[in-house]
């Protein structure tokens, strides 16, 4: 792969907006510290964060990322409404990049008719006009990015709130870690030769495949649909995924018929070192059924802290989903057809 190859297809210079993460998260802490925060009426007894796409994820990360630590449930919603359990006592977050998905607007409005406690995270857009008029907390998150390269400030901002809130232990080690870790590996992923990038080692492997990714449900479940997510937007082609031990009960037995397509997948394993050792158990298990039918690739997270390790696989992904656009020939910033569905529902109030 050539610089000038990275050019022609890049226009909108997604290479930098991946470059750039770590600082974002910098910036990221920096808007959370800022905010000031209204008296909650009651007691939190559960917190809802609303989004779709790119604007959820973040939020699914932070959910994943607490599950042992948080002692209040945390409930991710993409829909039109939310869950009937939201009452005063919850804590709703508010998150849409632009401030205009119509589903997260619709649980806006649901939410203020329910008297939640609510804090609006965007760039802008509705989301703010409704902020302002029901005097809500409002954070103000920079624009001008497609909302999936906003990741670090859909989490870190969200995650920073909740330890100001003392809802969780402060992160500032683990956040500290975490940024060095990234900023060391922006060398790395962003050079062009090959031996020395695993990121674009991978690219080409999965090239004219489709990858399945299967990863442990612990910690790990929504890095695997950050994969995926971002392979089928950057990459613009699909990706598929499961988790372990779930799919042990279903998906396996599908991998024993259709041979002449199985052999067009690659099976992209996502591990940590502290998986759970039954699930260990039952990837290695995993392994020697479906080498019989596919190419896979093992690829271990990096770190000390659990949150180092899950964004060393959350960044490398990123990366990969570049090069594999670059690859495909196509520019990985442009998602025409998410653009068309929209503005097809728009027409119809």
């Amino acid at each position: 792969m050539t610089e000038k190859e990275i050019q022609l297809y890049d226009k909108q210079n997604m290479r930098k907006l991946i470059l750039d993460f770590p600082t974002h998260i910098d910036l990221a802490i920096e808007i959370a510290n800022k905010v000031t925060f209204p008296k909650f009426k009651k007691i939190i007894s559960n917190i809802v964060i609303t989004g779709l796409g790119g604007s959820a994820i973040g939020g699914d990360l932070v959910r994943s990322y607490l599950s042992d630590e948080v002692k209040i449930p945390i409930f991710i919603n993409r829909n039109y409404i939310l869950p009937n359990f939201v009452n005063e006592n919850s804590l709703v977050i508010i998150s849409s990049y632009s401030g205009n998905t119509e589903e997260t607007i619709s649980t806006h409005i649901d939410a203020t008719k329910r008297k939640a406690n609510i804090i609006c995270i965007s760039s802008n857009g509705k989301i703010f006009d409704l902020a302002k008029k029901y005097q809500q907390t409002f954070v103000e998150l920079p624009k001008g990015f497609p909302p999936r390269t906003a990741l670090a400030f859909s989490f870190f901002t969200i995650l920073q709130i909740l330890s100001r809130l003392e809802i969780v232990k402060s992160q500032t080690g683990k956040i500290l870690e975490t940024k060095n870790f990234l900023l060391q590996k922006s060398f790395s992923y962003s050079s062009l030769n090959e031996k020395k990038n695993l990121s674009l080692q991978i690219a080409k492997k999965i090239f004219k495949k489709i990858p399945i990714i299967y990863s442990a449900t612990d910690k790990f479940d929504v890095v695997n649909l950050r994969w995926r997510g971002q392979i089928c937007e950057n990459s613009k082609q699909l990706a598929f995924g499961n988790l372990v031990p779930e799919m042990n009960h279903n998906e396996l037995v599908g991998w024993n018929l259709l041979k002449d397509k199985t052999k067009n997948f690659v099976v992209i394993y996502l591990k940590d070192k502290y998986d759970n050792p039954r699930v260990k158990l039952r990837m290695e298990v995993m392994e020697k059924i479906i080498q019989k039918h596919s190419n896979i690739i093992q690829i271990q997270s990096e770190g000390i802290s659990d949150l180092t390790r899950i964004f060393s696989l959350i960044y490398l992904g990123d990366w990969i989903s570049f090069y594999l656009a670059i690859l495909n020939k196509t520019n990985p910033t442009p998602v025409e057809v998410i653009d068309y569905l929209k503005s097809e529902i728009a027409k119809i109030n």
